[in-house]
């Protein structure tokens, strides 16, 4: 039997001046060589734990044992620092160093790494996560994704025997992210690295050997994958989720009231096999679709961007029409320019050279490059950036909320029930106004500042991976409050790296590469061709993939087959494969 990397103890932990424990008797053990994954809601621990194993906070009561040095055994602390790394959620918060060579090299210096080995393994993790060809770019200038490959770089150098990630893979492209999993799956395999990663991504859970759940503190389930995630009701209960595969099973018991043990189903293909009695032969019509508005509210015109001079482009020759009233999602990958385009929308970069960002409103026509024009634009579109939290600087949240309709002109008693419907909107209890907004978790942070511009009742609004680090209950939250704000009339321009959240909400789906749009289709378009999709460099969604996997298992005709893959949700999905209206 592997020993033990790491072993908890009835550990309890509280922050200074809470009475509330973070951590509350847990137990957890570790093999080495293991590959487990941490789940739960926001505020639930699991950070806290993690922090607590690599020694960043020390426990009030219980023990902590990794590679059987007492983590409060204040001799061997560097015993176990030496040996251990983590990555955290948000990638500024570990960068260091001016140029991306220089912080890579700043772990591995600090443990006493010499040259030339320092060097070859700066060099080896920057081809890992492919940061090589900016080795001597400035650190501080990496898009959100390059930034979190860049600290997962910094925590490879250091090569070591127990591997925490807190959301490690949060910000990264799907591209990236597959890339990184593939990564730390061969690190576990050859290298014999312990890795103990904290996600809200249920597919990639799936993937590890063993989970555990935490709930208040406490580790409330534990267990192989297969026996926990597949369990859907009991996943929705603890704030999470379940792989699309399991919630597609379970939206097919539910459909057509055909029960099905959940152990006996781990994958379509078996729960299929299982269910298949009612299925094979069905014939399956297309699900009916609202027809989108086609009237241009937003016209961008021939904009590029550099940001040094002669630099390479960070957008080229940009053109795009944003209809009234519609969702219109952009991805791609890590630093394709999705985030400096969407900065244009409100003029907080302005265009360079011919291009231009114009904004139609009936007969009047406002444009970012005319200075008059940018008060009015900020008006009527609304940003949130891709990290909400760092938007809040008021004493209150009340206030933060507050802001922006105040500078807008508005007072009084328009002014408080503006904060308030906001606050509503959101999903932000009265009880929440008085509190300082630093002291929310890091999901109220993001509605406040969520708030805070809906509260200025924009026209567009912006939203720059706006769940991105969310719990799975906080991202249905989020998303039920856009399709609120949608269906009142608002235009949604959503940047994100969840191709199925971008496949079920969008009306279309605009993909980026190297600074340039490389299509813009509905949802089902754009994914329908598998060369294109790889060209783009994207991934289709987890749903469309299981769902060629469902044809293929009903034999469906090539009619049945196409009206299938139209799909765009779970639900819908069940409701066509059970012979339902979608």
């Amino acid at each position: 039997m592997a020993k033990p990397a790491v072993k908890t103890t009835d550990i309890t932990f509280s922050y200074e001046g809470s009475e509330k424990l973070a951590v509350d008797k847990a137990r957890l053990e570790l093999e080495e060589g293991s590959y487990v994954a941490l789940l739960g809601a926001n505020g639930s621990g699991k950070s806290t734990l993690a922090k607590l194993i690599d020694v960043l906070e020390v426990q009030d009561d219980g023990t902590i044992e990794v590679f059987g040095i007492d983590t409060k055994d204040e001799d061997r602390f560097w015993d176990i620092r030496r040996n251990t790394a983590c990555v955290f959620q948000n990638p500024d918060n570990q960068i260091v160093g001016t140029t991306v060579e220089e912080d890579v090299a700043f772990g591995p210096e600090n443990i006493g790494v010499p040259n030339p080995e320092l060097r070859e393994r700066v060099d080896k993790a920057l081809r890992y996560v492919g940061l090589y060809d900016r080795r001597e770019s400035s650190a501080a200038k990496l898009s959100g994704g390059q930034k979190q490959k860049l600290a997962i770089a910094g925590v490879l150098a250091m090569a070591p025997k127990l591997l925490l990630l807190d959301e490690a893979t949060a910000m990264l492209d799907p591209v990236s992210r597959d890339e990184f999993l593939l990564l730390i799956e061969k690190l576990v395999r050859e290298k014999g690295i312990t890795v103990l990663t904290i996600t809200h991504d249920m597919t990639e859970a799936s993937r590890t050997d063993k989970v555990y759940v935490m709930d208040k503190g406490m580790i409330a389930l534990e267990g192989e994958p297969r026996d926990i995630l597949n369990d859907v009701p009991r996943m929705l209960e603890a704030g999470l989720d379940s792989p699309i595969y399991s919630k597609l099973i379970w939206e097919l018991k539910n459909v057509t009231g055909k029960s099905y043990k959940h152990e006996d189903c781990t994958s379509i293909i078996s729960a299929l096999r299982y269910m298949s009695d009612n299925f094979f032969g069905v014939k399956i019509k297309a699900p009916k679709r609202e027809e989108i508005s086609k009237e241009t509210l937003v016209n961008i015109k021939n904009l590029s961007y550099r940001y040094e001079d002669n630099g390479r482009f960070a957008l080229k020759d940009i053109d795009l029409q944003i209809h009234k009233g519609e969702l219109l999602a952009i991805v791609g990958r890590s630093g394709c320019g999705k985030t400096t385009l969407v900065t244009h929308l409100n003029g907080i970069i302005r265009p360079q050279g011919d291009g231009d960002v114009e904004f139609r409103y009936g007969d009047e026509v406002l444009s970012t490059t005319r200075k008059k024009d940018i008060k009015k634009i900020r008006q009527k579109v609304g940003l949130v950036f891709q990290y909400p939290e760092y938007q809040l600087f008021e004493e209150t949240v009340y206030k933060d909320i507050a802001y922006g309709p105040k500078m807008m002109g508005i007072t009084g008693d328009e002014l408080d029930k503006a904060v308030r419907e906001a606050a509503k909107k959101v999903g932000l209890a009265d009880e929440v106004l008085d509190q300082s907004p630093f002291e929310l978790s890091g999901g109220q942070q993001r509605r406040v500042a969520m708030a805070g511009v809906i509260a200025m009742e924009p026209e567009v609004l912006v939203l720059d991976e706006p769940a991105a680090g969310l719990d799975p209950k906080g991202r249905r939250s989020m998303f039920e409050t856009i399709s609120k704000l949608k269906e009142k009339g608002t235009t949604i321009v959503l940047v994100t790296h969840y191709m199925d959240e971008a496949y079920e909400h969008a009306d279309r789906i605009c993909t980026m590469k190297d600074g340039m749009i490389m299509g813009v289709k509905t949802p089902v378009e754009m994914f329908e061709n598998k060369e294109e999709v790889r060209d783009m460099e994207i991934r289709s969604p987890y749903l469309r993939r299981y769902l060629e996997i469902v044809a293929i298992k009903l034999g469906l005709d090539s009619v049945s087959k196409k009206n299938l893959l139209m799909a765009q949700s779970v639900r819908e999905a069940a409701l066509l494969i059970g012979g339902k209206d979608a």
